[in-house]
């Protein structure tokens, strides 16, 4: 007879289920992480738990000492040893500025898109530029800061357009009291996370930086990613070329295409239509490819695709030397079941204008001050060097309303179109948030 409620219980060999919400390896994986970061000096403060009293507590603290010490042992014996090494590998760098985590509390990681053709070689060194014709330095084409909320295991991602015009801190005597943000990127990320706690007043903890070729790398190392393309596609200043519409994976230098596209073209009722969005199409498609990247990465379960992965990581990616691997293998455990499509994407409200440096888009008052106190909240500081306005003045964002909540992005289902021999130009409004009905989405294979 089947075993129903009233069956016999469970017998010693078997192991009770995992709790909601936990992944094989767990203690094994936090253990890691500490043990790395205790080797190199690093301590960290953990909060105590309430366990067991009495003898009972005695026992299951002299067997978790046992179990900690064999963990150790056998980490220092081969996988500690080699997560040591994998996480040695990967660039790091010192950027001034940053203010520590508090544990439990949110976090916001600077993420730097650079365009840096650093590591190419071969076919894709020469489709991106990397040899002749290459522009010299790095500017950063992506800022993108990620606020993290450990305790509601969100994700937010503002944006901020490349072309908006800041209050330099430095290099006033080549670029101007006032330029465009990407121009700080060019010694560094130290100026950039600077600039960004002076004219915005949003707290820096930490630094991630991709360049062409990391973007490149992160995409194969997991085997590409889906994305569904509503229409064929291209873009002639990226390289992108999509041949036919549908789920499709697409990999190195077409997904390194993608994440670039700010030319757009799609192919609808016999003709070439052109997305006039320009740098805010990309950065909406930007978040598409993020999604589908994350998407694949959360789904490694084979040991050699999970090799492969930190074996390409390091190739284009630089951390600062404040992130420890402890925090990283925290991070990934804490949002390993989180829905991509629940991450919240934000661009910067701001307006096209003139200044001396060009033609530039200026922060919109007082939408984008309501915007980061929605999403950054009470940490949320009082800029010290606030962007300009178009009349080029200074003055200080207005204080947000105690009302203010933060805006639910829009998918819009209309697009604007254009001949492709139509010459490119910049939108002149920011469009609505999200999506084109003409842009790639991700997409599960059938």
């Amino acid at each position: 007879m089947a075993a129903g409620r009233h069956s016999a219980g469970r017998g010693r060999d078997e192991r009770p289920p995992r709790p909601s919400g936990s992944i094989a390896n767990e203690q094994r994986l936090r253990a890691l992480g500490t043990a790395v970061d205790e080797h190199n000096g690093v301590s960290r403060r953990t909060r105590k738990a309430r366990g067991p009293r009495g003898p009972r507590r005695r026992r299951v603290l002299v067997i978790s000492a046992i179990v900690v010490v064999g963990l150790v042992v056998g980490l220092l014996g081969g996988g500690y040893l080699y997560a040591r090494w994998r996480f040695s590998l990967i660039p790091k760098v010192k950027v001034a500025g940053e203010q520590q985590v508090i544990s439990g509390q949110p976090f916001n990681i600077l993420s730097i898109g650079s365009d840096s053709r650093a590591g190419l070689t071969g076919l894709v060194a020469r489709q991106s530029g990397a040899t002749v014709g290459a522009a010299a330095g790095q500017r950063s084409d992506v800022i993108k800061i990620m606020h993290v909320d450990p305790a509601t295991k969100t994700i937010s991602i503002l944006s901020i357009p490349r072309d908006t015009i800041v209050t330099l801190l430095a290099n006033q005597s080549l670029y101007g009291k006032f330029n465009r943000i990407n121009v700080n990127y060019g010694n560094g990320p130290s100026l950039l996370a600077q600039t960004i706690t002076a004219n915005f007043g949003i707290p820096i903890n930490h630094v991630v930086q991709v360049n062409f070729a990391g973007l490149i790398n992160a995409a194969d190392a997991v085997g590409g990613v889906y994305l569904d393309f509503p229409y064929p596609a291209k873009d002639p200043y990226s390289g992108l070329k999509v041949l036919h519409s549908g789920c499709q994976l697409v990999t190195g230098f077409q997904a390194l295409a993608v994440a670039r596209s700010r030319h757009y073209y799609w192919y609808q009722n016999g003709q070439w239509n052109y997305d006039v969005t320009s740098d805010f199409g990309r950065i909406q498609r930007q978040n598409a490819f993020l999604r589908a990247l994350l998407d694949r990465v959360k789904g490694i379960r084979n040991p050699l695709t999970l090799n492969s992965f930190l074996s390409n990581v390091p190739q284009g990616i630089t951390l600062d030397t404040n992130f420890s691997l402890s925090e990283l293998v925290g991070l990934a455990l804490k949002f390993h079941n989180m829905n991509t499509n629940a991450m919240k994407t934000y661009t910067l409200p701001v307006v096209p204008g003139n200044s001396p440096a060009g033609s530039v888009l200026f922060v919109q008052e007082p939408q984008a001050e309501q915007l980061l106190a929605s999403i950054f909240g009470t940490a949320l500081e009082r800029p010290t060097n606030p962007p300009p306005n178009t009349a080029l003045q200074t003055p200080m964002p207005p204080l947000p309303t105690t009302t203010t909540t933060l805006a639910t992005p829009t998918h819009t289902t209309t697009g604007t179109k254009k001949p492709a021999s139509a010459h490119p130009s910049t939108t002149t409004t920011q469009p609505p948030e999200g999506l084109q009905y003409f842009d790639p989405v991700p997409c599960t294979p059938r």
